[in-house]
């Protein structure tokens, strides 16, 4: 495994997005819990995906007491079903009715654009420790999101470097889902693939709920050193086993973003998934004393080995207590708790090292396996 410090990297690709905006919220009295809503998949074809996020978020909090700077923490969870739409209507039930002090959670690239707007207008902290919606921490920063897992292009800017200087690959084929998390983590990659010498020959887009690959796989060309891929969950097991299917397996090698062969898609796949290479943020396969005491930890809560997504909102549930902490509990004070989620900086979160730019990006490892 290859360990390589990742810094700010430059926008890649453009999205517009609207979504629809209620009134700003009345702040909630000081004294009672300090709610925190969590927005996750609970149901679904990703509810695997938010059960290991609901999952890591409890870990962390249980482990704490649910308590913090002696105030009480109450964890709101809303189920979004993997639907923008419906993100967006119980994010605004969280912040209206509710009355959260921090919002956080969601899964799609999508749906962080779509819910940038409202976390500005009402100016509520908010934290997106999965949604990696690339332009909130580059071209269009946001105020008041705060990202705590990663952005699309991060860790790819450093694996199509890597592909090009040290596996030697020239020509290569992109293949991943076709929206805003598809579109940013193959940009990423070709911007410093083609800068180190490398050509992309050909891009290929799948929809979103795609169930059988097999009429994309085909177009993908011979003449190609390798194929990058770029998918997550059910698409993810369904491409790599019809990959092998269509006889490309161990004649054009695959490459892929992290969650093509993450944990939470990897004990059920075969051996099908030997040989890929990926880059990403959090393998549970790391050594260092923080993620051997949190992966035994949520194998024994959940009965298997952490995804990157429970250690993202495990790290997430943390980022945000530490935050609570430096303002000794006055989570009322809104432009204090954002200064405050801007300035942690810690050295033993299971990922390792993760600090936080101007952009309010995550500046951490990229493991390559």
């Amino acid at each position: 495994m290859t360990r390589i410090h990742v810094r700010t990297l430059a926008a890649v690709l453009s999205v517009a997005l609207a979504a629809s905006l209620a009134a700003p919220r009345t702040a909630p009295a000081q004294g009672g819990p300090i709610k925190i809503g969590l927005l996750a998949p609970l149901t679904g074809a990703a509810a695997a995906l938010g059960k290991d996020m609901l999952n890591g978020t409890e870990l962390y909090l249980d482990g704490i007491g649910s308590q913090v700077s002696g105030r009480k923490i109450e964890l709101i969870v809303e189920d979004t079903e993997g639907n923008t739409a419906t993100a967006l209507t119980k994010a605004r039930k969280l912040v209206e009715q509710d009355q959260v002090h921090v919002l956080t959670g969601g899964l799609l690239a999508s749906t962080g654009y779509a819910l940038h707007p409202l976390a500005e207008a009402q100016r509520i902290p908010t934290t997106y420790p999965v949604m990696s919606s690339d332009d909130l921490t580059q071209r269009k920063p946001a105020k008041w999101v705060v990202r705590t897992g990663w952005n699309s292009s991060q860790s790819m800017h450093v694996f199509g470097d890597w592909v090009a200087k040290t596996l030697k690959y020239r020509k290569i084929v992109t293949i991943g889902l076709d929206y805003a998390f598809g579109w940013e983590s193959v940009g990423g990659f070709q911007r410093t693939f083609e800068e180190s010498g490398g050509q992309i020959i050909q891009k290929i887009w799948t929809p979103l709920n795609t169930n059988d690959f097999a009429p994309f796989v085909t177009q993908i060309k011979r003449e190609a050193d390798a194929v990058f891929a770029v998918f997550f969950g059910r698409a993810a097991l369904q491409f790599v086993k019809q990959y092998e299917t269509a006889g490309l397996k161990g004649r054009v090698p695959l490459l892929g973003n992290g969650t093509t062969t993450d944990e939470s898609v990897l004990p059920q796949m075969g051996d099908e998934a030997l040989g890929i290479m990926t880059a990403l943020h959090y393998s549970a396969a790391l050594d260092n004393p923080a993620n051997q005491k949190f992966a035994r930890a949520f194998e024994a809560k959940a009965g298997k080995i952490p995804s990157y997504y429970a250690e993202t909102c495990y790290t997430n549930a943390r980022w945000i207590v530490e935050a609570v902490k430096a303002v000794g509990g006055r989570v009322e004070d809104r432009e204090a708790l954002l200064t405050a989620l801007r300035r942690v900086e810690l050295k033993d979160f299971p990922r390792g090292p993760v600090g936080i730019d101007r952009w309010g990006n995550p500046v951490q490892n990229i493991y390559i396996r």
